[in-house]
């Protein structure tokens, strides 16, 4: 990841005006005021305060939120849920899925805005997502590629016009394949994990398929922005 320290004034303002909208209520505002982009307190990294990535076609500042006071926002306040469902999963779903952490993630989500064949994807379905998002990702609702859920053509077409697999056929051609990055709620959220062990059983190659454990809840942990769903679309 590059580090970003000189932007130019207006795209700066830019930038600041749209994270402010773009941002939910868990997230870092840069609206509040609290703060300079120059000098932030709480960075990334020691050398990275913030980046900038594209969401729905429009940058947004990805950076943690400032406010010494800030607390985790519900519903990633809750320690305690049923399991089952909500059981933890384990650190390695399978073999050859490479489990990544809030610092890869952000570098795959640059990437992605770059224009490199990266979709960072977000399987929760629409009462979750509704709470906010994590910018550059898409929305990609785990019933879609579930195929307790979704017919096996509507799972073809999914593979084939939007995650890059070519058909043959009864077989798939995954050469031009896209690289994956699933999240979902957290450690203790099966609507990932439950994507990703479909694609594996139809033969999408592993070492393009990653997983962010962590997921919103630890994301919000961290103050990271989030966007709404609504930002979603083009205006």
């Amino acid at each position: 990841m590059s580090m970003r320290f000189t932007l130019p004034a207006y795209l700066r303002a830019a930038l600041v005006s749209l994270a402010a909208h773009a941002t939910g209520a868990g997230a870092a505002n840069p609206e509040e005021g609290l703060f300079d982009l120059d000098d932030l307190r709480v960075k990334l990294t020691e050398t990275l305060p913030y980046v900038e990535v594209e969401h729905a076609g429009k940058p947004v500042l990805l950076m943690r939120h400032q406010e010494p006071d800030h607390t985790i926002v519900a519903p990633y306040d809750q320690t305690a849920r049923d399991c089952p469902p909500y059981c933890i999963q384990s650190m390695q779903l399978s073999p050859g899925v490479e489990t990544i952490g809030e610092l890869e993630l952000i570098a795959y989500l640059e990437r992605a805005s770059r224009g490199e064949p990266i979709l960072v994807i977000d399987s929760r379905t629409e009462p979750w997502v509704s709470q906010g998002m994590i910018p550059g990702a898409i929305h990609l609702p785990y019933t879609r590629l579930d195929p307790a859920h979704a017919q096996p053509e509507a799972i073809a077409d999914l593979l084939e016009f939007e995650l890059g697999a070519i058909r043959l056929n009864a077989l798939w051609n995954f050469s031009a394949a896209k690289t994956l990055v699933f999240y979902c709620n957290g450690p203790w959220c099966g609507q990932s994990p439950t994507n990703i062990r479909a694609l594996l059983a139809l033969g999408y190659p592993a070492n393009r398929i990653k997983w962010y454990r962590g997921g919103m809840q630890m994301w919000e942990q961290l103050g990271l922005t989030t966007v709404k769903p609504s930002a979603n679309a083009d205006d």
